[in-house]
């Protein structure tokens, strides 16, 4: 007889934080970003331009937001066929009742249970699909209203916070938000799920573009150009492993973080739309997402040069620079290996 964990394995069904907190909640930013995310980029240019296809556009990708989660989630937990279709559904419900996050449980639940029943009847392409859709629905309905209300609950405490404490809030914020960012986990999907936006979201934005800009410029001498534009404009996550090697390397930039942040928040009151938040200068969409938040002016465009681009190129690697001669950076620790 065939034991749990056994029928577990066999199944695919990976229970573990891993596979939901960094593969699945990963896979979710891939979801945003090729629906909400780059929806919102038309829109703008829409909105901009007076083009109306742009808006068009936009409509319909922002629209796909929910079966794109769906599926991204599904497929980074390796879900067979009919379950990874079926996700699209489960995705909708989930975004329509729980936001992302309603999405991302209600899409691992269904997704876990798709997979137990895949292909162990001879009416795999009923069950496994009617499995999948309906304890995917039943999930968000019990459970999506909670989270969803939870998460607002907690995005609007931030955002009072940062409005009441901005330089307090403008540093924690920004260091906290870019150190996700940096991390194995989504910035983005983060503050999407908090509603992440104004005050608070341009200090997230701070926070993002010191990590990428920071350590594109800091480890020029390692990796040149090609380290440059894929950390700089890609993200700064490349780095992961190399700090996993040498935590020292990630002093530079989180401190320039923590000075960026309170800029936003004080100097140049720079806002930003929870879609843009946690995207630092990847794509261009955390200054991006300034311009729509804000549609423009001298005090904004120069917040965007200081905040997002000049100060992390320039700060962080004289920071980066200080730690190499007191030998806390060594000469390679900040090499790429793809590059």
């Amino acid at each position: 007889m065939e034991n749990i964990k056994d029928f577990l394995k066999r199944k695919n069904v990976n229970i573990t934080l891993h596979a939901y907190l960094i593969d699945a909640l990963g896979a979710m930013a891939f979801g945003l970003f090729a629906s909400l995310l780059i929806g919102t980029i038309f829109e703008t240019l829409g909105n901009q331009t007076g083009v109306p296809v742009f808006l068009t556009i936009a409509g319909y990708a922002k629209s796909a937001t929910g079966p794109a989660l769906g599926i991204a989630i599904a497929h980074a937990l390796k879900a067979p066929q009919l379950v990874l279709f079926s996700a699209a559904t489960v995705g909708l419900a989930g975004n329509d009742l729980g936001g992302p996050v309603g999405a991302l449980v209600s899409t691992i639940i269904a997704a876990e249970l798709g997979k137990i029943v895949s292909k162990e009847t001879r009416l795999d392409i009923l069950v496994t699909p009617g499995t999948t859709i309906i304890s995917g629905v039943l999930a968000a309905q019990f459970i999506g209203p909670g989270v969803s209300g939870f998460m607002d609950w907690f995005g609007d405490l931030v955002k009072t916070a940062t409005q009441m404490q901005p330089f307090l809030m403008g540093v924690l914020v920004s260091a906290l938000i870019g150190i996700a960012l940096t991390l194995p986990i989504s910035s983005a999907a983060i503050c999407i799920a908090l509603s992440l936006d104004g005050l608070a979201g341009g200090a997230a934005t701070a926070g993002c573009c010191a990590q990428m800009i920071g350590f594109a410029f800091m480890s020029w001498r390692e990796n040149k150009m090609g380290g440059l534009l894929a950390q700089g404009l890609g993200t700064s996550m490349l780095q992961m492993g190399n700090i996993v090697h040498n935590p020292r390397i990630w002093i530079p930039p989180t401190l320039v973080s923590m000075i960026t942040g309170p800029l936003a928040t004080m100097v140049f009151g720079l806002e930003n739309i929870p879609a843009g938040s946690g995207m630092g200068t990847c794509g261009l969409v955390g200054p991006i997402g300034v311009f729509t938040a804000m549609g423009g002016g001298a005090k904004m465009w120069l917040g965007i040069f200081l905040v997002c681009f000049l100060i992390p190129a320039v700060l962080t690697p004289i920071l980066g620079n200080l730690l190499r001669k007191i030998g806390w950076i060594k000469e390679g620790d900040l090499k790429l290996e793809l590059l």
